[in-house]
């Protein structure tokens, strides 16, 4: 590994420390680990020192620097600290991200200034019981999966031995996943009365989550750039919150007359900007998650009353339709944009999203709705 000259940074025994002058840590800055030496190592040096010029107060001020994490050498605490400043923590989707980081309030907060070569199993079994006690299954088996995983991260990062994970031995029952569905009836229902109430936005999205099987904020988020045309009608190029992949979110007819009447009402004659997101609240706003969620509970309120169904099972509601219409799982696959199971990873290598694929989903949806009214009337 090549040498870098860093200011205040000094190696001991393999490790990285910035460690300021008198004057610096009379002003409030503190000597700090900065983990293996190497790049990661280095940018945590170089945040330091950055702190440290743009600093507002005089040094006989003494003002601390609250910028940058403190954690206990060779601690849990210092290796995700170190992990979430690699090139590896940026390539994470957004959402895998956050996961991570709600996971770690619980990790962080038991484990963190400790070395991991110092946590039990029975610390871990413990600690996991009373997260599903306290808060949820579901929040307990996301904490135990992301400690898992920061495990192998750390003994990458030569904090531990990858094999010797104390969790291995801890039952992780996974929460009972999710089986609602909508059909096409209710859909439409819950679009037509949201137009009726003047969510238009809302209901302008949920037709474009409907027809493209996506999660709310693929559908949220959409911006008029990712808008394409053809003679068969108007699709848009995604790339899905939750996995980062590539999609692609088509519209039927129906849906595209609304698309438009929408433009229409919200923008009038003028051009929207390509990057503004385009489905907006009654204000005008642009949907955040939060806004998003409760209008949809406030028509679902008054279309439905007492129904607990979400708007994310509106996607499960298109993989249901497109199975019983006998689809193909490689266009199934590319309409979800996502891997269906640990055997479709080289079908999705060797064959591209493509939006012709997609409609013959679209296509397999039709007939499965089709199918499924049938099983309804007989």
């Amino acid at each position: 590994m090549g040498k870098v000259k860093v200011r205040y940074y000094s190696v001991i025994k393999g490790r990285g420390y910035w460690q300021p002058t008198a004057v610096m840590r009379a002003a409030g800055f503190k000597p700090q680990s900065c983990g293996p030496d190497g790049p990661s190592a280095w940018a945590i040096a170089e945040q330091l020192n950055k702190a440290w010029d743009e600093r507002d107060a005089p040094a006989d001020e003494a003002t601390p620097a609250p910028i940058v994490e403190t954690w206990p050498v060779g601690s849990v605490g210092e290796a995700f600290f170190v992990y979430r400043g690699t090139n590896e923590w940026a390539k994470k989707a957004v959402r895998t991200r956050e996961d991570w980081e709600r996971a770690w309030k619980y990790i962080g907060s038991v484990f963190g200034k400790f070395s991991p070569k110092l946590v039990t199993m029975p610390a871990i079994s413990e600690w996991r019981q009373a997260i599903e006690d306290g808060i949820s299954l579901r929040e307990a088996h996301r904490a135990l999966k992301i400690w898992r995983a920061l495990w192998k991260v750390m003994a990458a990062l030569k904090y531990c031995e990858k094999d010797q994970d104390p969790s291995l031995a801890v039952v992780n029952t996974e929460p009972k996943g999710r089986s609602a569905t909508w059909n096409e009836g209710e859909a439409v229902r819950l679009i037509k009365r949201a137009i009726r109430e003047g969510y238009k936005g809302l209901a302008a999205a949920l037709a474009c989550m409907w027809d493209g099987a996506v999660a709310p904020v693929d559908a949220r988020t959409l911006k008029l750039s990712q808008k394409r045309q053809d003679d068969k009608g108007i699709w848009f190029d995604i790339t899905r919150g939750k996995t980062g992949r590539d999609g692609v979110l088509t519209l039927s007819r129906r849906t595209e007359r609304l698309f438009n009447w929408y433009l229409r009402e919200q923008f009038g004659e003028a051009e929207p900007i390509g990057s503004m997101e385009i489905f907006r609240t009654r204000r005008g706003a642009a949907y955040r998650k939060n806004s998003f969620s409760e209008d949809f509970r406030d028509i679902r309120k008054l279309v439905f009353p007492g129904d607990t169904r979400m708007m994310l099972d509106f996607r499960r509601s298109g993989s249901t339709e497109a199975v019983a219409g006998g689809v193909e799982g490689t266009a199934l696959s590319a309409k979800l944009a996502n891997s269906l199971s640990e055997s479709k990873k080289l079908e999705q290598t060797y064959v591209p999203v493509q939006v012709e694929m997609v409609r013959r989903a679209d296509d397999a949806r039709r007939e499965g709705r089709r199918a499924l009214r049938g099983n309804k009337k007989s």
